[in-house]
């Protein structure tokens, strides 16, 4: 008789709030005296109000001081997954494929993207990555700018050739003269200005899927883990 298979159970919320603590302390070793603080600095104002606010008494205080260790605590999580995010863009600054793993993991739903590479140089690691959204389509180069400039050419005169009237715009990665660091790569993107409706949007998906080639037998760039890069968060 087959065993039947438990269903795999999924991390509680402490143990997610654990995990998440120790990604962002690898990269902030000072963030526990930072939240502690937090978190203090939230019962302390609340005792204080306590003091201020008629009628003072015992009651009074520790209701206000219980008030201000709920802030406390909730600006300490609200700190901590801020920090969170910066700590993982550190992480895979400058590791091939943290393009395609932003763009697949922090554009919404407004815009379309894959973790895999449109165009790839197997032999430098080079790629070039194609978000489709509200803001047209976007073209995204990542490695060396001088080794991407066939790539992406190549990746852009097709969308325009293919969705004909549509915004098509380009973006190195990287801190030089007009490029883009990779923290900001995707509020960059969602910041464009809106170009299309849902309903163009859903055409030029469909236009560029049907002439993009198939890219099953190139290498996709290694170095993004993604259970590895992403900062985990608490449920």
């Amino acid at each position: 008789m087959a065993r039947s298979s438990a269903p795999e159970k999924r991390p509680g919320f402490f143990s997610q709030l654990k995990t998440l603590l120790r990604f962002t302390t690898e990269a902030y070793p000072w963030l526990p005296w930072l939240l502690a603080g937090i978190v203090v600095v939230g019962i302390g104002v609340g005792v204080l109000v306590g003091f201020l606010l008629p009628p003072v008494a015992v009651w009074s205080i520790i209701v206000w001081a219980v008030t201000g260790l709920v802030f406390g605590v909730l600006g300490a999580l609200f700190i901590t997954t801020r920090l969170s995010t910066t700590a993982m863009y550190k992480k895979i600054e400058g590791m091939p494929g943290a393009a395609g793993y932003v763009m697949s993991s922090s554009l919404g739903r407004s815009w379309q993207a894959s973790e895999t590479p449109v165009g790839v140089n197997p032999r430098t690691q080079e790629a070039v990555y194609r978000a489709i959204g509200r803001g047209g389509v976007v073209v995204v180069g990542e490695g060396a700018r001088g080794r991407l400039t066939r790539l992406v050419a190549d990746e852009r005169s097709k969308a325009q050739r293919v969705a004909s009237g549509v915004p098509v715009t380009v973006i190195f990665i990287g801190h030089g003269d007009d490029e883009v660091p990779i923290a900001k790569l995707a509020s960059t993107i969602k910041g464009l200005p809106k170009a299309i409706d849902r309903t163009t949007m859903a055409a030029v998906i469909k236009r560029m899927e049907s002439v993009s080639q198939s890219l099953s037998s190139l290498p996709i760039p290694k170095g993004i883990d993604p259970t590895k890069a992403r900062a985990p968060r608490p449920r």
